[in-house]
Formats: structure tokens, C-alpha cells, sequence
């Protein structure tokens, strides 16, 4: 009898995922989310009849192949994941914009993609946006998801499509192929205008083809997404939960993710440093607690699972404390964030190695990546096979893509140079910048300084543009040194300044509440931030923290003055880009004056 093979199940453009998951894994909870007090499942087959009949509407009211369609999200949501995959069906173009993007980003955006259509996470951004369309004299048109109030996107309601509507579907469906652009994703990095990275099918699916053989996960885990879903590690993250077959929960927003961690229990999750920094914050809030017992206990706990990954855990008696660690301290974190998480992925920014081992010491095993817009955006990853993680690396280079380090200097540390089918083809309308993000033989210019350890680890050292030399000819990398600064409790965020300088200083944002759980244990009357950077007491608080951080380092990198900043930074201003990293330039400007009383 002959044996009929059925075709292999296969994706190439990212709506495919849909029909690939439908026939591979249907999961009857694809997508959740927190509705009237529950949380409210969605099944992969009416996440394709609902994409499919927003799909016919764009049709049927004029959508031309390779329009432009502004989605302006907050976090994730079902609706978005639908519109997202309808617009892509028609080769509609996805153009998402972050909410605290300034007003003079967010005209260039429209201008330059002459979007038909903006659709907004809510009536606020809708007043804001439609706001600053109108100002610029775009034509594009505004909507927003916010049920039951005006100007809402009402195909949104529809369910599925008409046989006769899916026939005009189908055949655009099928004429979107791989090279396609499928989104357009406006970075700015920390420095200069925005520029629309240009991202195709082929990029996007061969970075989730390469996270399929290395995550952990199995059909029906749970994983919850809370971050900004306007970013592409975020957006390739769901896609690429759904290509799992997990059941993917979506967070209700910032205020509410550490309850719903508590009732999602997931088993995997996304973040960036901050989440972890937080709550590595929360264990040294309680080293300012009264009770000497429970101080002691905190410290002691730390310091063993900062230990953890080395030799020390090779050795029983380690074993042995770690056991005593978790149950007296370090197991409140996986209690914090429901009880079953496992794993952790980290992008965006680089993560600090003690906190890393500190999360693995307590059962979660963290991995850093390494990635940009413009790479779709994996490049390196630990693995979570034992081995094959390094704390303080980015990991190994994904599968089917090469890494180079250009004109390596005397530590072997020089430019990363990336080359593979995940690398976009360039900037939207600005073929200078394309060129120059190329180099002659084709390697993308990552702007990004690393080193190869441990024979195949990556490490980022610094960024290109931020290495500068003091003026007594030294030169100094200032990301390691800030990321060596923000380990003192009382530091939120640091910038290291000192171009063309004749030494180093920063600028410093306290952690306000360490502050003032401080200044309460030292009986110093708090007011506020404003006037308390300028009290003697906590000022020498600083310097002794400062100090105590310079003696690890050589002396040309020493912090030799710090401005006490009054407020955090902010993303709305400016300061911060929309993964938390400080905007050397606006920064020098806004604190001008501080600076330069730094060098009197």
C-alpha cells in the first residue's frame, strides 16, 4: 500500500503563523485577556476569522498593497495582535509609534509615511495624535480601541468574514510574498531624528524560525507579555508564543503586571533589567530595616546567591547554604511572580551580572540577548542548556546569521559587524544613512563595541558613538561605568560625564526611596527630592557611595563629582529613550549650567 506524505507544515510570512498553529497545535486559549474581572480566552481560529474580517474591510474600503497603517499601542492586547495580522493579509504596511514619542517625532512620522489610517490604545492618545495630524496638515485618518466611546475603530466588532469577501482576500493574501515590507519601525537610539527601519517577512520570520529551537517552551504553557508591543522584540515575541502554541496572556497594564503575574502563574516570561532591578531593589529596601536579625539574614542571603554559577556551586556545603538562602529569602521572589516561572529572557539593555545570578540562585533562570530594531531583532542569546551561559555576556550567535568584530583593538574589543537574512535592507527614505550603515562587503555596522569571551560569548563593552576621550587623551567607555555606579542602592540612574573634560564626573538620579528609608534611619527630617540633594548629610551620604565604587577602578575613570539630579528622567521629555537609556545629548544640555559648575 502506498504512504501518502501530507505536505510539512511550514510559515513564511509572518501571518502564516496563524494557519500554522491552527493545524499544528489549536489552542483553544491562543490569546487572554483581563475582561470584566476575569481573564477572557480567545482560541486561534477566531483570531483568524476576526484578523480575516478586518482583512475585508480594508478592501473593501480602498486599502491599496503597501499603504501605511499607524498603530499607536500601549501593551498587548488580542485587538492588536488582529489588526496587526489583517493588515499584514492585505500587505497593508504596519508603522507602530511609541505613546510618549515627542511631538516633533511624531509629525515626522506621519509626514514621511503619508499614513491613510492612525488607531490608538485609547480616547487620550487619540485627542493627542489626531491632535498633532491636524497641526501638520496630515490626511491621515484617526481611530482608537477604547470600547464604547466615540471614534472607536468599529471593525473591530466584526467576527468573520463573507465566503464571496474571503475570494478578493485569499488572492491578495497570496500576493504577499516574503520580501515584502510588513512593518516600518521609527527608532532614534540615543541620539538624532527618528529613522524608519525597514523590516520584511523574510527578516522577521527567520529571527522566529531561529527562537523556535532555543526557548524551553511546550504546547499550552502559560507566558505572560507586559512589555511595550510598539517594540519589535515584544511584537516577534508574541508571534513567536503563537508559532509555541502557548497560551499567551497579555498584562492589563503597568500598574497591574505584579498582580497579574499572581494570577496568570506564568512559566516564561520577556522583560528588561528594570523589572529585575526593581525587584532587586525590594530585597535592599529591607537592609535599612530595624530588626539587626533580619538585616543580617538579607545579607548573608545575597552574598550566597551572588555566588551562584561559579565554582562555589559545584561544592556541597554551597548547595547546602543556597537550600538554607531560598527558603529563608530568595524563594519571595518566585512567590512574587506567581510561583511556577522558570525561565526569563532579558533584552534592551544590558543587565547587571550579580542580578542575574542572584534570580537563578532563587530558581529562575535568567538569559540575556543581544539585539537592535534594525536585526529583527535577535542577534546573540544565552542558552538555558547547562553550559552555555555566561552571566555579563549577551550569548552565542543565532543560527543562520555571523557576527564580526571590526579592527579589534589591543583587548580584542572593536565594533560588531552583523551579516544575515534577519538584517534590514535600510532606512525608509534615506539612502545616505542606509549606505552608511553598511560597510563595502555588506556587514551592517551595529554602532555597538564588543569582544568575544569564553571562545563564543559575546559581550557588549560599549556604544560607538558614546566612547570619548577626557582632554588629557584617555578614553572612556561610559556604559560599564554607569552600569558600575547603579549597583549602589541609593543610585537609580547614573550618566558619565567627561568629553574633552579633564576628568570624569556624573550625573545622578537618587533612588528616592532608599533615600528617604535612609535619611528616616539617620534621623535627617525628609521634606522632598528637591531640597534634600542639597543636604550636607545625604551629599556625603553619595560621596561615600561614589567612593567606595571608585576603588575597584583604574584612576583615569574615577568620579571625581556628581550633580544630585531633582527629578528622574523622562521618556516624555526626551532624556530617556523607550528602553530606559539615557539621551547623552539632551541630558548635557538640560544640566548645562551643573556641569560645568562640576569643573569650575
Amino acid at each position: 500500500m502506498e504512504i501518502i506524505k501530507k505536505p510539512s507544515i511550514d510559515f513564511s510570512r509572518v501571518f502564516d503563523i496563524i494557519r500554522y498553529q491552527i493545524e499544528k497545535y489549536p489552542n483553544s486559549r491562543a490569546l487572554n485577556a483581563y475582561e470584566t474581572g476575569q481573564w477572557q480566552g480567545y482560541s486561534i481560529k477566531s483570531l483568524q476569522e476576526k484578523s480575516e474580517a478586518i482583512a475585508c474591510w480594508f478592501i473593501e474600503n480602498g486599502f491599496s498593497k503597501g499603504d501605511k497603517i499607524i498603530l499607536v499601542p500601549v501593551i498587548g492586547h488580542p485587538e492588536w495582535m488582529s489588526l496587526d495580522f489583517a493588515c499584514q493579509q492585505v500587505g497593508l504596511i504596519v508603522v507602530p509609534i511609541h505613546p510618549t514619542s515627542r511631538n516633533e517625532e511624531i509629525e515626522l512620522i506621519f509626514s514621511e509615511t503619508e499614513s491613510r489610517l492612525c488607531i490608538t490604545a485609547d480616547a487620550e492618545l487619540f485627542k493627542k495624535f489626531s491632535s498633532i495630524g491636524e497641526k501638520s496638515g496630515s490626511k491621515t485618518v484617526f481611530y482608537h480601541i477604547e470600547q464604547s466611546i466615540q471614534n472607536y475603530f468599529e471593525p473591530l466588532r466584526l467576527i468573520k468574514a463573507e465566503a464571496q469577501s474571503m475570494i478578493t482576500l485569499n488572492a491578495r493574501r497570496d500576493s504577499v510574498n516574503e520580501d515584502d515590507i510588513f512593518t516600518i519601525l521609527y527608532t532614534s537610539g540615543s541620539s538624532g531624528l527618528p529613522k524608519g527601519v525597514l523590516l520584511t517577512h523574510r527578516n522577521v520570520i527567520h529571527n522566529i524560525k531561529a527562537v523556535l529551537t532555543l526557548l524551553p517552551l511546550e504546547p499550552g504553557d502559560r507566558v505572560l507579555s507586559f512589555l511595550p508591543f510598539s517594540h519589535i522584540f515584544e511584537r516577534m515575541t508574541c508571534y513567536t508564543y503563537l508559532a509555541f502554541g502557548v497560551s499567551l496572556y497579555f498584562s492589563q497594564n503597568k500598574e497591574s503586571f505584579a498582580k497579574d503575574f499572581k494570577t496568570v502563574r506564568p512559566y516564561f516570561c520577556t522583560c528588561v533589567p528594570r523589572v529585575l532591578e526593581k525587584m532587586y531593589d525590594f530585597l535592599e529596601d529591607q537592609l535599612l530595616d530595624k530588626n539587626i536579625l533580619k538585616r543580617k539574614t538579607i545579607t548573608w542571603a545575597m552574598e550566597i546567591g551572588k555566588r551562584y554559577g561559579s565554582t562555589f556551586r559545584l561544592q556541597p556545603l554551597f548547595a547546602i547554604k543556597l537550600f538554607i538562602a531560598r527558603m529563608l529569602v530568595l524563594n519571595r521572589w518566585r512567590r512574587k511572580l506567581g510561583g511556577k516561572i522558570r525561565y526569563m529572557v532579558v533584552g534592551a539593555a544590558s543587565l547587571r551580572p550579580e542580578i542575574g545570578r542572584l534570580f537563578a540562585a532563587s530558581g529562575i533562570q535568567v538569559i540575556e540577548g543581544y539585539g537592535m530594531t534594525e536585526t529583527a531583532p535577535l542577534i546573540t542569546i544565552n542558552r538555558f542548556e547547562p553550559g552555555m551561559n555566561r552571566f555579563g555576556t549577551v550569548g552565542i550567535t543565532i543560527p543562520g546569521i555571523d557576527v564580526m568584530i571590526d579592527e579589534p583593538n589591543e583587548e580584542s574589543e572593536g565594533e560588531i559587524l552583523v551579516k544575515g537574512t534577519n538584517v534590514t535592507q535600510g532606512y525608509y527614505k534615506k539612502p545616505e544613512l542606509t549606505k552608511d550603515a553598511f560597510t563595502e562587503n555588506g556587514w551592517f555596522r551595529t554602532g555597538d563595541i564588543g569582544k568575544f569571551v569564553h571562545g563564543r560569548f559575546l559581550k557588549i563593552t560599549d556604544r560607538k558613538k558614546e566612547i570619548f576621550k577626557t582632554s588629557s587623551g584617555k578614553y572612556i567607555a561610559p556604559q560599564p561605568l554607569q552600569n558600575h555606579f547603579a549597583r549602589s542602592p541609593f543610585i537609580e540612574r547614573c550618566l558619565i560625564i567627561g568629553f574633552q573634560r579633564p576628568y570624569v564626573t556624573a550625573l545622578i538620579v537618587p533612588h528616592v526611596e532608599m533615600l528617604e528609608a535612609w535619611c528616616r534611619q539617620e534621623d535627617i527630617h525628609w521634606t522632598s527630592v528637591q531640597f534634600m540633594i542639597h543636604n550636607i548629610k545625604v551629599r556625603a551620604k553619595f560621596q561615600q557611595e561614589i567612593d567606595k565604587l571608585n576603588e575597584s577602578l583604574p584612576n583615569v575613570e574615577f568620579v571625581r563629582n556628581f550633580v544630585l539630579c531633582d527629578e528622574d528622567w523622562s521618556i516624555e521629555r526626551g532624556e530617556l529613550t523607550t528602553t530606559l537609556k539615557p539621551v547623552r545629548r539632551l541630558l548635557e544640555q538640560n544640566y548645562k549650567a551643573e556641569i560645568e559648575k562640576m569643573y569650575e
